[in-house]
């Protein structure tokens, strides 16, 4: 079973990435075009459907299938301080999402929030956490 819910926390995991990169893309547009109304109103259906079809349920298959690999195994926290790191990694990129959610209500009401040059660094986020998750969970360097 085990491996299954591995799988299944694999495939959540890409989904919720994908939201995570796209996300902030979509704001960049979103910030950029502010004063063209009827592009701002496609670009906020973008980003609700994106949120609400995709990044929810994404979220939640990798929160629950990762809390039940941890339930399964609970040894792992003996095998290193590489789960702590990524478990925190993996802490951050949940604040991080919990804060594109934010910023997507606000920019709802506000195009201008921030600017498109702020999400083009802000969308550097994810990358750096997921580069820390992959490395800490394939290579296991401590």
């Amino acid at each position: 079973m085990y491996l299954w819910i591995k799988a299944f926390h694999i495939i959540s995991v890409i989904s919720w990435m994908a939201v995570l990169f796209y996300l902030p893309r979509l704001f960049v547009y979103h910030a950029e075009n502010g004063d063209k109304k009827e592009f701002v109103s496609v670009v906020k259906v973008m980003e609700y459907k994106l949120h609400k079809y995709i990044g929810i349920p994404a979220f939640w298959g990798t929160v629950l299938s990762g809390i039940g690999m941890i339930a399964m195994n609970p040894d792992i926290f003996k095998t290193g301080g590489w789960i702590h790191l990524k478990l925190t990694a993996a802490l951050l990129l949940i604040g991080y999402y919990i804060h594109l959610s934010i910023i997507r209500k606000k920019l709802e009401n506000n195009p201008y929030y921030k600017s498109g040059r702020f999400f083009r660094m802000y969308n550097e986020v994810p990358t750096i956490l997921m580069i820390i998750i992959v490395i800490m969970a394939v290579v296991r360097p401590f």
